[in-house]
């Protein structure tokens, strides 16, 4: 063993390397930054991914872009308002990043005559306006109504098209502009709603918030410290070990170039939680030590010793729990797994190397190394192991009783993912959303890629256009999508202006004469930027652009399905070939893969733990009792969303392998503690009652440090991380009485330990 001597040398070096590193890394977390890129969450190493990127290339992004709904209580069909919406309109399209803007205000209907020339008129005149025939004239128009024009006439709505991949600053300065126009205008109501918007929304949000926890986490540590030690000692020392560890994760993620993203919000309050249990396990029983120990030296020895192994062992199984999320295919997940599992073994590293120098230091209070009498907590956890063992068989029952009611609520967990669903019903971002969605058919992306297979023809063959055609009516009436762009209503557009506006005239031209006309028009539309928006260089592929309701994962998987059975049925020529793809559609393909990659990681994490756990403890029956107990509170906590309708999604799908890596910590404290007995020659019950009193205090109290930890994550905005606290909270508790109550009890009914030769 190191003798003290040498032990005093190694705490200055420890704690000045300790001081040095720490204020690198102080320097090194003013490079971290926020990040809000969805992409990220894009199935990744996918063909559809792969897919999505070059036919972006071919036309343009499908989501920069921002919607304004401006509402009037009178009406939109006023003079005095829709010279005002137009007034916004002209400003708007002259800011800084905005490429082009379409409103009702500035539209014209293009009319083609016989002679070959054309004419145009305004959709709203101010020189010439009437209220009632305006009116009726824009809502003949299929292509206006619940895309500029709301169906019940109390809004318009102008079409932002901005540069794309705004960066964060820019997407500032722009809705700032933005706001700062229309809030001069005195509109009845405005909301504006887009990729830019939710860009500032949520980095905005996800700075503020981890301000926050960061401050209400530094309150727990303090109040819990305080209830646990009684002491400014026992406050002030733990906390060179918490706030290092937080610093040296943050201060490497800014070292390394690693955003924050919305899942990492939560690091913060997770390292508190990490850190703070090996603290608590460590000064615990060094402070117990304190009591029998004659010297301050021997204190140390002893509680390293002692809770040294198992708190390696918790710190090796919580980062697996963490690094199994590496098997999620996203890589937002991918990166919180990693960050948090390293997170783990530096709070366990900082904890060894730090705390046994500040201990020998600055030893602990006098009132503790003073009374070496028991005190209250022994009384406490003497009735209650008592009283488990005597109501062993009830205790079993109850743990058999808890884990049917719990598959049958298992078996009810659907999963379901929505592109607002992390915001709550009542944030304002969420609220315009909304309203968007409703009267505007939506700002989620739809598209769809349709390439001619057949070499011999182009997207210009009436064959082919027909046979899109009768898809893109299908999409409409029956998918419930609002087709934007395609080749096929822009014909439909021209063919009912060659016909003075007639609105039984909005359909395909009869003839191959007439499409060449409106072929050569389109081509000459903007210079020939318009018609590149949905038909690329070779003429063989179009894009259908659109919007639809945020849904949900669910519904749009089913209309997916219906789309595709019904073009199955239609396409029987061969001519073309279809593919829903866009940023909507990618996020949604991670649901598919989210149950079987958690399914693999949460088994593979089980089984590493569980190969750990058999190997230190070299006993078959001794692996099969510690996982009972930590698997029972997922599959409750899986009932419990079950029961409470908590769908599966990409937030709370985590929550069961972060919950087995750390549910799993206070079993193997509680076995190392008994192998510990056992080593010395105790028999088994009294092994059990020793692990019992010893380790039970540090269990409640770091489980309560737990619990109160992840409570903090419910006051956040986004209900991923609400529930992700809410639902570990849970599981955790749950784990403490499985480990105070069943663990104990199958213990002593089914494990044997050798005797000793």
């Amino acid at each position: 063993m190191v003798g003290e001597s040498n032990f005093k040398k190694y705490v200055w070096v420890s704690l000045l390397s300790f001081l040095a590193i720490t204020i690198f890394f102080v320097i090194q977390s003013f490079n971290l930054i926020f990040d809000y890129d969805f992409e990220k969450f894009f199935p990744i190493d996918d063909s559809e991914t792969d897919f999505f990127f070059d036919y972006r290339d071919k036309f343009e992004s499908d989501n920069d872009f921002l919607l304004v709904a401006i509402e009037n209580d009178n009406g939109v069909f006023e003079k005095s308002f829709l010279q005002e919406v137009d007034q916004v309109a002209k400003k708007l399209e002259k800011e800084k990043y905005i490429q082009f803007v379409t409103s009702i205000t500035m539209m014209e209907e293009q009319f083609f005559h016989m002679g070959g020339g054309s004419t145009s008129k305004k959709y709203i005149n101010f020189n010439d306006f009437d209220r009632k025939r305006d009116s009726i004239r824009v809502f003949q128009k299929d292509e206006i109504i619940n895309a500029l024009v709301a169906k019940d006439g109390k809004s318009v709505c102008l079409f932002l098209r901005h540069e794309d991949f705004l960066s964060k600053r820019k997407s500032d300065e722009l809705i700032t502009n933005i706001h700062n126009i229309l809030d001069q205008a005195k509109f009845d109501n405005y909301r504006v709603a887009g990729r830019s918007v939710g860009q500032k929304f949520y980095i905005d949000k996800m700075s503020g918030e981890m301000l926050f926890f960061v401050g209400l986490s530094a309150v727990l540590i303090v109040g819990f410290l305080f209830i646990a030690f009684k002491s400014p000692w026992g406050i002030l020392i733990p906390q060179v070990v918490i706030l290092g560890s937080m610093v040296w994760v943050v201060g490497g993620m800014g070292l390394f170039q690693e955003p924050i993203n919305i899942i990492l919000i939560v690091l913060p309050s997770i390292m508190f939680i990490v850190s703070m249990s090996d603290v608590i396990h460590l000064s615990s029983r060094y402070l117990d030590a304190l009591r029998t120990e004659d010297s301050n030296f021997k204190a140390i020895k002893l509680a390293v010793r002692e809770v040294g192994l198992a708190t390696l062992l918790t710190s090796i199984t919580t980062a697996i729990g963490f690094f199994s999320l590496y098997f999620v295919r996203v890589q937002p997940i991918q990166v919180f797994g990693i960050v948090m599992g390293i997170g783990v073994l530096i709070a366990f590293l900082l904890t060894f190397l730090t705390l046994p120098a500040l201990f020998y230091l600055f030893p602990g209070p006098r009132f503790v190394r003073e009374e070496k009498k028991n005190h209250y907590w022994y009384k406490y956890l003497q009735n209650w192991f008592t009283f488990v063992l005597k109501h062993r068989m009830k205790v079993l029952l109850v743990g058999l009783l808890v884990v049917i009611v719990s598959l049958i609520g298992t078996f009810q967990v659907t999963s379901n993912n929505f592109i607002m669903d992390d915001l709550r019903p009542d944030e304002p971002l969420k609220v315009d959303f909304d309203y968007l969605d409703e009267h505007y058919g939506g700002v989620r992306p739809f598209e769809m890629s349709v390439s001619v297979k057949d070499t011999s023809k182009t997207v210009w063959d009436l064959d082919v256009l027909q046979q899109v055609d009768s898809v893109e009516q299908y999409i409409e009436k029956y998918y419930k999508a609002e087709i934007k762009t395609s080749l096929v209503s822009s014909l439909k557009v021209f063919n009912r202006s060659a016909h003075s506006g007639k609105k039984e005239f909005y359909e395909l031209p009869s003839s191959k004469r007439k499409l060449r006309k409106y072929r050569r028009l389109l081509r000459m539309a903007s210079g020939g930027e318009f018609i590149r928006t949905f038909v690329d260089s070779t003429e063989r592929t179009m894009r259908i652009s659109g919007s639809i309701p945020d849904l949900g994962n669910n519904e749009v998987t089913k209309r997916n399905k219906a789309l595709e059975k019904f073009i199955t049925e239609k396409e029987k020529t061969g001519l073309v070939d279809y593919q829903l793809t866009g940023t909507a559609h990618l996020i949604d393909k991670n649901i598919s893969y989210l149950s079987t990659s958690l399914v693999m990681g949460l088994a593979l994490s089980i089984l590493v733990v569980a190969l750990i756990i058999g190997l230190i403890y070299r006993s078959l029956p001794i692996l099969v009792i510690s996982i009972i107990p930590n698997v029972l509170p997922l599959i409750f906590i899986a009932g419990i969303m079950g029961f409470t309708g908590v769908e599966l999604k990409t937030t709370t799908a985590i929550i069961f392998t972060i919950a087995f890596g750390i549910a799993v910590d206070d079993t193997i404290h509680f076995l190392g503690k008994f192998k510990y007995e056992l080593m010395k020659g105790h028999n088994k019950l009294y092994a059990l009652k020793r692990s019992y009193l010893t380790t039970g205090k540090a269990m409640i109290l770091t489980t309560l440090i737990l619990c109160a930890g992840f409570m903090l994550l419910v006051f956040s905005s986004f209900l991923g991380t609400y529930y992700m606290g809410l639902m570990l909270c849970i599981t955790l508790f749950v784990a403490l009485l499985a480990d105070l109550t069943l663990l104990p009890v199958l213990l002593l009914l089914f494990y044997k330990p050798k005797k000793k030769q």
